[in-house]
């Protein structure tokens, strides 16, 4: 049981690459607050957990919301009593061309992609700082992050900035032991891919994977639930690709 008396956080719990990682960490012995804006999927995910007899508690978020995040944040200390594991992983896309990207495409991405993202670091450091007993912070980046790709602008823009914000919290959070990483999925089968089917993009999209489809979203949560272990100590800022090839060789 490596997470045997730890406390996780993940938001986007509800569905995707967050309710894989929230039933593997639960699996692995940590007790799992599900965080997500939608309440009857998030509580689906406490209801899969709890069916496996673990332990784990639901509260809604709006990750865009600092006072929303920061009450998620102390909800976990004040259900389970600590904090061990912050894994930003809510997302959204919407995906149009630059000229037709308006800016609140920009600003409705940006808020949960980005800022999302600074607020779980800030408020999850700031109470690991109080509590004494450092942790693992972990976000949700993408190979979107390193490369352009049409329609996906502000979606593009946001993962870049996660990659640079987890490298400079590691740096700073370092002396309060805290180690922040970031994950950077190729393509998964997520909601999010739904709206490139939409658009008629999936297929050319896939091929680009070395085995020539999407990834599952346990492969995602396979590579999380590493980088929160002791066992991945020795990775602090870095983004690691969990992308098939994606990046790589394409």
């Amino acid at each position: 049981m490596k997470f045997a008396n730890k406390v996780a956080v993940i938001t986007g719990g509800g569905s995707g690459i967050g309710r894989e990682s929230c039933l593997k960490f639960a699996q692995e012995g940590a007790k799992v607050v599900v965080a997500d804006y939608n309440e009857i999927t998030g509580q689906e995910t406490v209801d899969l957990i709890k069916a496996l007899g673990k332990e784990a508690a639901f509260t809604k978020v709006d990750v865009g919301d600092f006072d929303q995040v920061e009450a998620m944040v102390q909800f976990a200390v004040n259900t389970f009593g600590r904090l061990d594991i912050m894994f930003n992983n809510a997302g959204i896309a919407s995906p149009a061309p630059l000229l037709e990207h308006t800016p609140e495409i920009y600003h409705k991405v940006t808020r949960i992609n980005q800022d999302g993202v600074y607020y779980g670091i800030y408020a999850a450091a700031r109470k690991m700082q109080e509590l004494g007993n450092g942790g693992v912070i972990i976000n949700t980046a993408s190979v979107m992050g390193f490369l352009a790709m049409p329609n996906g602008f502000s979606y593009n823009v946001a993962k870049a900035a996660v990659v640079m914000m987890s490298q400079v919290a590691a740096l700073e959070l370092a002396p309060h032991n805290i180690r922040v990483v970031g994950v950077a999925p190729g393509f998964v089968h997520t909601n999010i891919v739904n709206t490139l089917k939409e658009k008629g993009m999936e297929d050319p999209i896939a091929k680009k994977h070395m085995h020539g489809e999407f990834l599952n979203p346990n492969q995602i949560a396979d590579t999380v639930l590493f980088l929160a272990s002791d066992a991945a100590s020795g990775i602090n800022g870095s983004t690691i690709k969990v992308d098939d090839g994606y990046a790589s060789f394409k």
